[in-house]
C-alpha cells in the first residue's frame, strides 16, 4: 500500500492525520485483501481532514476494495 498526501491538503499535522486514518483502515481490513495487490491511495484535495475518521474512511473505501477484489479475481480466473 502506498499513501500520497499532497501538501495542498494542509500542514504536516493534517497530512499525518489523514495518513494515520488510512493506515488504520488498511490494518483493520487486511484480511479482506485476499489477492496480492499494490494499492496506491491519493486522497482528494477537497477532503475535509477535520471530518475524516475511521467510519468515513470505511464507508468510502470498503466498497471500492470489494469491487477491486472482484475485478482482479475475475481477470485472474480468465487468464488460467
Amino acid at each position: 500500500m502506498g499513501l500520497t498526501v499532497s501538501r495542498k491538503s494542509g500542514p504536516a499535522v493534517t497530512r499525518n492525520r489523514i495518513k494515520r486514518v488510512l493506515r488504520e483502515f488498511f490494518r483493520l481490513h487486511q484480511h479482506a485483501i485476499e489477492l496480492p495487490l499494490d494499492i496506491v491511495v491519493v486522497p482528494k484535495r477537497n477532503l475535509d481532514p477535520e471530518s475524516l475518521n475511521l467510519a468515513l474512511a470505511t464507508e468510502e473505501l470498503l466498497p471500492a476494495l470489494g469491487t477491486l477484489q472482484r475485478k482482479i479475481g475475475s481477470e485472474l480466473t480468465e487468464r488460467t
